[in-house]
């Protein structure tokens, strides 16, 4: 549990700025980039972890601009980034699992 409470100022830093509320209208498409955790490799399910990381933080912060200033600040901190790879890990782990790790 301790690992989820270091990762919280990396998720501070990446949710910086307003915070809206993201809600599809009737009429927009909304693709899903991950219509199941199965995946063929453990290298697959490793890119699907990036990619869920990638997409919270997408709908977190929306904002182009704010992830670009942000990354400014993380890129040159080695404990952000690997607070990055850490929340990498937990998806990673949930998909493992679903995967039965691949046996």
């Amino acid at each position: 549990m301790h690992r989820l409470y270091r990762s919280l100022p990396l998720m501070f830093v990446l949710s910086l700025g307003l915070v809206p509320v993201v809600q599809a209208s009737e009429d927009e498409k909304i693709m899903d980039y991950m219509p199941s955790l199965i995946t063929e490799t453990p290298l697959e399910g490793r890119k699907l972890a990036m990619k869920m990381v990638r997409k919270t933080i997408g709908a977190i912060q929306p904002d182009p601009a704010i992830k670009m200033a942000v990354r400014l600040i993380y890129q040159d901190d080695p404990q952000l980034l690997l607070y990055s790879a850490e929340l990498v890990a937990l998806e990673f782990k949930t998909i493992a699992i679903a995967n039965d790790y691949w046996r």
